[in-house]
């Protein structure tokens, strides 16, 4: 999919992931969203940097925002559950985000990533 294209669709689905997920109590605002090529691109600052093993998108808790590396997304569908997915990261405690990986959680076990994963289920929820 063309940037222009997913910028369209996220700008249609995600206000109502916003309204149906509500607010976080560890923000005052819901996240913004920013588009990169990359986790590289955004980290080193070069534009032309497309990593093999970037992410589809993250949540910065720091930041407040949810980056999705465009050049990832294929489907609307996949563009849905990468932002229901952020969006959890949210909704999430970010001292126990770091605390779980602290106490030996690794990602594909991590109890706040399974929570965002098998939320992406519902992501007809925002067609």
């Amino acid at each position: 999919m063309k940037l222009k294209e997913i910028k369209k669709f996220v700008n249609k689905v995600y206000p109502k992931i916003e309204e149906y997920y509500g607010f976080s109590k560890f923000h005052e605002c819901t996240p913004y969203i920013d588009y990169e090529t990359s986790i590289y691109a955004r980290l080193s600052g070069e534009d032309d940097m497309e990593g093999e093993q970037s992410p589809d998108a993250e949540y910065c808790f720091m930041e407040n925002a949810i980056f999705i590396y465009h050049p990832k997304m294929k489907s609307k569908k996949q563009i849905i559950e990468t932002l229901v997915h952020e969006y959890q990261h949210y909704l999430q405690s970010p001292s126990w985000m770091t605390r779980y990986y602290k106490m030996g959680y690794t990602y594909d076990n991590h109890p706040y990533e399974v929570a965002a994963t098998n939320e992406e289920k519902n992501w007809k929820k925002f067609v």
